[in-house]
């Protein structure tokens, strides 16, 4: 499955990747990580149906991952599970706003990511299945 991870900060897009690892878990596919630094890029590959999970920083600049998420379900068709990364618990209602399936606060705990990311793409086969 091809997870997008989208960060302008190259360091927060390399702790996404570590912590997906190459099988966030060990019922789901191999993962292929598309790494991306703008949001042009982020929409052009969502866009392309090719994603199945999107991973988005919420404290991206110039372009915040909750605005990226916000655009990408209204605008995107059949748009891949998102989860977004945040920098505050407080943040919390923001990601709600932004229509993200899951969130993963800021220090990235490397489990709770895997896990967040597994689900999203456990949802995003079983949503592939039911539409076939």
């Amino acid at each position: 499955m091809r997870v997008l991870v989208y960060s302008d900060d190259a360091s927060t897009r390399e702790k996404v990747r570590l912590a997906i690892g190459r099988r966030p878990a060990a019922d789901v596919p191999l993962v292929e990580v598309v790494e991306c630094a703008t949001q042009p890029a982020v929409l052009k590959h969502l866009d392309s149906g090719e994603i199945d999970v999107a991973v988005l920083d919420g404290e991206a600049v110039p372009a915040g991952g909750m605005g990226v998420s916000r655009q990408a379900k209204d605008e995107v068709y059949d748009c891949p599970p998102i989860c977004l990364i945040i920098a505050r618990r407080d943040d919390r209602w923001l990601a709600d706003w932004s229509r993200a399936d899951a969130v993963v606060a800021q220090p990235i705990d490397p489990m709770a990511m895997a896990e967040a990311v597994a689900g999203l793409m456990r949802r995003r086969s079983a949503s592939r299945i039911s539409s076939h």
